[in-house]
């Protein structure tokens, strides 16, 4: 089966599906390890892994995908991606989906703002046209070699126009030929029922944590009508916090005597990164440790 005919299948079978957000392989070789079905490679995380700057629509597309070749390549889970605004007009959107879809992603989502684009929980955005977006739509759907890759049309105009434009904007993106329709940026649990209730399905949440949206239990989301929730940056986010905490410590004590219990030990690194199948291909050649 298709990487799209994967994520399809886990729509029917196990919605709604909690996809992780990733920056890297590693990052997603470990949301495999922790037993999700689903990998979602964040454009934001991108940036703020490989350039170290803010999601401010400073990536290229041979930035993100370089590391969704990498990640679809390290594990066998659908992977849905990021990819902002699809990097210019209709025709670099037939570009990009073309170029993401034999990387081997299941999804490529696809959003409303103009570029420079920013976080969908930053203040400052601005949306193209609906007509634009409709284009780029159409011009997606025709790129795509498989019809079971999904099309993720995703609106910003909840910010900009209103909750309601942001619902009209989303029956226009799904009738253009949408797969799946993420609102970004509800403001509260009565803003996500309505979007449930109103906007045709699969539905996409985003979950940012101490941003717009509120974080909801999965059976609450899914009860409101919700088919995927993303976690963009919560692992990152972790990461983060852990780096910056150890290496604090080795900058006050001088040594990482004590700090242990905080890293993984040589032996999970080892696991994490697959070291086993790597020294049996070296017995099966013959190369010498």
């Amino acid at each position: 089966m298709s990487p799209g005919g994967q994520l399809r299948q886990l729509l029917v079978d196990d919605a709604p599906v909690l996809a992780p957000g990733v920056a890297n392989a590693l990052g997603a070789r470990i949301v495999s390890d922790c037993g999700f079905s689903t990998v979602y490679v964040s454009g934001a995380g991108i940036a703020n892994w490989s350039l170290g700057v803010p999601d401010l629509g400073l990536t290229t597309m041979a930035d993100v995908l370089r590391e969704v070749e990498r990640i679809c390549d390290a594990v066998d889970l659908p992977v849905i991606a990021d990819a902002d605004t699809g990097y210019g007009n209709a025709l670099n959107v037939y570009r990009t989906v073309r170029a993401f879809e034999r990387a081997g992603v299941a999804a490529i989502q696809l959003e409303d703002q103009v570029d420079p684009k920013r976080c969908g929980h930053f203040e400052g955005k601005e949306v193209s046209t609906a007509a634009e977006m409709v284009t780029k739509i159409r011009s997606a759907v025709d790129a795509r070699s498989n019809p079971d890759l999904m099309i993720v049309a995703r609106t910003d105009a909840r910010a900009t126009e209103g909750l309601d434009r942001a619902i009209e904007r989303a029956h226009q993106y799904r009738e253009a030929g949408a797969d799946a329709i993420f609102v970004e940026a509800p403001l509260d649990a009565g803003e996500l029922a309505r979007i449930g209730a109103e906007v045709p399905g699969p539905l996409v949440a985003n979950i940012v944590e101490g941003a717009k949206t509120p974080t909801l239990e999965r059976s609450e989301l899914g009860r409101l009508g919700f088919h995927i929730v993303i976690y963009a940056n919560l692992g990152g986010r972790a990461a983060m916090r852990a780096m910056h905490d150890v290496l604090t410590a080795l900058r006050a004590q001088g040594s990482s005597l004590g700090l242990e219990d905080r890293i993984v030990s040589m032996t999970e690194r080892n696991r994490l990164t697959g070291m086993d199948t790597w020294q049996a291909l070296e017995r099966r050649y013959g190369i010498d440790p």
